[in-house]
């Protein structure tokens, strides 16, 4: 790609729009999400559902978007992204309120596997445009994306607070929110778009290939996003309970760190991108993987609450900016076949979410909590050992804006 058409991938007034559309997209699924599992035991205690069936209906969402992530893949063969991306974030959010407005168990039975089964089609849609998105711009966005997912995510934890705190029902306190988002999301979509002809052909010194899909050069994004998740969910299911039964914290100062975790994810994101620009992804991913790996190990030796809660400020900022280089990485690996790259890629984030917090327990319950955070460790610094999956070599933005090694090319 040479310099002009770098520069008109970053000046595009279609692609700027497309590119504040699908950032917005980014952030209500942040809301949306946040909102649900923040919310769980309220859904529990309105349902009934007992501690013995719960597990079940947690693992039912991750399966079911694992589901709809394949079906993109085969749908998106006939029907584009952001025609994906345009009705299944609907769905998601009126799931969220079907949530919370039943009392029957059938009734969540239902709404859960509506929201599961879109939430897997809009997970892979969007990344789907945004791979499509970086590549036209010619620089790296991605990050830029998944942040607005993570503020999306603050914000639906600090109305999930809020509505727990004034004792609201969970159709009152998911109503208005679906009722500003909803709209949002259905008049942003008409902005959509991706990078046309951008996908078309192999980057110069691609080593993946233009078509075809080989499963065996996406293997290791694969294994690096299966644990990048498993990272990730051990902190939002176990760092309340590491902090408060192995550290001696308080319940109150318990509930601090998956916040920390979460405005680290945040500032880790927002400046990623340019990370990415100035030293290259294949830097920027170990750079992230060793400042993971280091924080959990300073939560596994910590002698207290402050120091734990340091080690898992250290792996917001290390693991926030894998899983968005990985979606990159796959779209350059196959160039001319992203979408199903980045479908196939996306299942790998729910086996992540599935294996990651019952590993831990059984572990912690085997041998020790301190212990178990050793393997999610281990298994990030798996990912320097698949860190040259990232690199692209020969290709280049060839913009004076960024230097030549820059690797990210999504």
């Amino acid at each position: 790609m040479d310099s002009s058409s770098a520069d008109s991938g970053g000046t595009d007034p279609a692609l700027r729009r497309g590119r504040v559309a699908l950032a917005l997209s980014f952030g209500v699924q942040g809301v949306a999400f946040a909102l649900l599992v923040t919310r769980i035991p309220a859904l529990q205690d309105q349902y009934g559902i007992s501690d013995g069936l719960l597990p079940a209906f947690l693992a039912a969402v991750p399966i079911l978007a694992g589901v709809g992530s394949v079906l993109t893949e085969k749908v998106v063969t006939r029907v584009r992204p952001g025609t994906i991306l345009r009705w299944a974030q609907p769905l998601v959010l009126l799931a969220l309120l079907g949530a919370g407005a039943g009392r029957e168990m059938w009734q969540v039975a239902v709404a859960l596997g509506v929201f599961g089964l879109a939430v897997g089609a809009l997970d892979a849609s969007m990344n789907m445009l945004g791979v499509s998105l970086q590549r036209a711009y010619g620089r790296s966005i991605m990050l830029g994306f998944h942040a607005a997912f993570s503020l999306g995510g603050i914000v639906g934890a600090s109305l999930a607070w809020a509505g727990a705190r004034w004792e609201l029902s969970l159709f009152v306190s998911y109503l208005p929110v679906v009722a500003v988002l909803l709209p949002a999301a259905l008049v942003g979509s008409r902005w959509y778009t991706e990078g046309k002809g951008k996908g078309n052909a192999p980057e110069p010194g691609s080593r993946g290939t233009g078509g075809a899909l080989s499963f065996k050069l996406l293997l290791p994004l694969c294994l690096v996003m299966c644990f990048a998740y498993i990272g990730d969910s051990t902190v939002s299911n176990w760092s309340a309970k590491y902090l408060q039964d192995v550290l001696g914290s308080s319940e109150q100062l318990a509930t601090v760190p998956y916040n920390v975790y979460m405005v680290t994810t945040l500032l880790g994101r927002a400046v990623g991108d340019h990370g990415v620009r100035r030293f290259g992804a294949v830097a920027v991913v170990r750079a992230g993987s060793l400042l993971a790996a280091g924080g959990f190990a300073v939560v596994a030796v910590a002698p207290g609450a402050w120091v734990g809660m340091a080690g898992f400020t250290l792996l917001g900022l290390g693991l926030c900016v894998i899983v968005p280089q990985t979606f990159a990485a796959a779209g350059r690996l196959f160039p001319g076949n992203s979408d199903a790259a980045v479908a196939r890629l996306n299942i790998f984030n729910y086996v992540g979410f599935l294996v990651g917090s019952p590993l831990v327990g059984v572990l912690g319950d085997a041998w020790s909590y301190r212990g178990a955070m050793l393997v999610p460790m281990v298994l990030v610094l798996v990912t320097l050992v698949y860190a040259r999956s990232f690199a692209a070599e020969g290709a280049r933005y060839g913009g004076g804006h960024e230097r030549p090694r820059t690797a990210d090319v999504g």
